[in-house]
């Protein structure tokens, strides 16, 4: 397989805004590619979407089908989601609730040990957006380069970081950094935190990925490189800059962009579709 996949997609949403998104996913150095990520246009609701990354782990097999059953799970429940009638915060829990009974049965019918981080944004019709992550699989929300928010991770590095034992940049070089205390596979019930977007606005964008990817950057490099390129581009500059900071000893590497653009009056046509996603 590839080692390195870069789609993009294009669709306008109801208030005139057009909404630029892509996903990227590179194997990095490791023997086998765990990392999962999608973007999904809802089936009868032209401005509603979702991106999904899944970072798994758990063996040479068992992380794979723990980040495959979180992007199974998160298709088949958004197949069904009514934008207008159903709350968008409870599709993601039942995602992360179902994918993580799903996964905890794997691990005793093949006795594995098989997680998976979560980290999802659901656009609704208007761009109000939702986001949901479990593990240290990040969301990141910008306005141009300035970061207006992003997860906190469910690691130890995070705990001691909340704790005030260590700064955010000691949390980044940390032996331990890798180790969580929350993700879908785990014997206790996962943590899940969400958090809600009132409305996207024009020069907002989106950026969901795994740890490989966000270990490199810090969030003004992210901010700056995904303000300034379309989305396609901006993944393709990530993964090769991630790829060279890795210097041979990358990790897996995931990420989903969306930004939301004005376009010119004659740029685009209402109710445009995605561009298909090969």
């Amino acid at each position: 397989m590839f080692p390195h996949s870069v789609k993009s997609s294009t669709r306008s949403i109801k208030n005139g805004y057009r909404l630029r998104a892509a996903v990227g996913l590179h194997r990095g150095d490791r023997e086998q590619q765990q990392d999962q990520v999608i973007l999904l246009r809802h089936p009868y609701a032209s401005d509603c979407m979702m991106g999904v990354v899944a970072d798994g782990m758990g063996g040479r097999t068992g992380g794979r089908r723990a980040s495959d059953q979180v992007i199974l799970t998160a298709r088949q429940l958004f197949e069904h989601y009514l934008p207008a009638a159903d709350d968008p915060e409870d599709l993601l829990r039942q995602i992360a609730q179902q994918a993580h009974a799903l996964i905890r049965l794997t691990a005793v019918t093949t006795e594995q040990e098989p997680h998976s981080t979560f980290a999802a944004f659901l656009v609704n019709p208007g761009g109000q957006c939702v986001c949901a992550h479990s593990g240290d699989s990040r969301i990141y929300h910008f306005h141009g380069s300035t970061l207006i928010k992003r997860t906190l991770d469910h690691s130890y590095v995070q705990m001691l970081v909340d704790q005030g034992h260590l700064s955010e940049q000691e949390a980044a070089a940390h032996p331990q950094s890798n180790v969580l205390i929350s993700c879908l596979g785990m014997e206790q019930e996962p943590q899940l935190d969400l958090h809600r977007i009132s409305r996207l606005r024009a020069g907002d964008s989106l950026l969901a990925c795994s740890d490989g990817l966000w270990h490199y950057f810090t969030a003004d490099e992210l901010g700056m490189v995904i303000s300034s390129m379309p989305p396609r581009d901006a993944s393709e500059m990530l993964i090769r800059q991630a790829r060279q900071r890795a210097m041979g000893n990358g990790d897996n590497l995931s990420l989903a962009i969306v930004r939301i653009n004005r376009p010119a009056p004659n740029q685009i046509a209402p109710g445009a579709e995605f561009a298909p996603l090969q």
